[in-house]
């Protein structure tokens, strides 16, 4: 398993994914901090992407089910949904003009790290730091960050597994040491 620290942003994401698409690994997963777009996700929720919503409506449809599903058996809440990626973060009406879409969450670099993937198995795993009640730039994203952070670690074992397990099906004629091989693309 390798970790890799995209940045935050667009621009380092698409020069991430530039980077990492030649990479040998047999799944790609991102994973990091977002925004509810909705009440129904609190700080520390985890949300799997189904899709991602690019800034201009592009949409990439991603196979969150098999994710879903292990960390729900891991007793951790999680939702599924559209992510949308901006290039700024969203707040108060921006936030709710992303919500009218139909997103459920809010990031910065998914959309821009999808193309690292080039066609292997890839997934999205967001834990929740702020939301329309829980805005970002207020005295409780400290706490709530913590929170947040601490989930994304407990959800690290089940990304881990879905990696593995995704990688040796993609690839099955290559050796097992390769089978096992995932790049986790991790923008803080």
């Amino acid at each position: 398993l390798r970790v890799v620290r995209t940045g935050m942003g667009p621009r380092r994401s698409e020069r991430a994914a530039a980077r990492l698409a030649t990479e040998p690994a047999g799944a790609f997963a991102v994973a990091g901090v977002c925004g509810a777009l909705r009440d129904d996700c609190e700080p520390g929720d985890l949300i799997v992407a189904s899709a991602l919503l690019g800034p201009a409506g592009e949409r990439i449809e991603v196979d969150a089910s098999a994710l879903v599903a292990a960390l729900e058996r891991a007793g951790l809440p999680v939702h599924e949904g559209v992510i949308a990626s901006v290039a700024q973060p969203a707040n108060g009406g921006r936030r709710a003009e992303l919500a009218r879409t139909g997103a459920r969450a809010v990031d910065m670099e998914s959309f821009w790290l999808a193309r690292a993937a080039a066609g292997r198995p890839f997934a999205v795993l967001r834990v929740v730091t702020d939301g329309p009640r829980h805005e970002l730039w207020r005295p409780g994203i400290v706490p709530r960050g913590i929170k947040a952070l601490r989930r994304l670690r407990a959800a690290a074992p089940v990304l881990v597994a879905w990696a593995a397990a995704s990688g040796a099906r993609s690839e099955p004629e290559a050796s097992e040491v390769h089978q096992a091989r995932a790049a986790i693309l991790q923008p803080l």
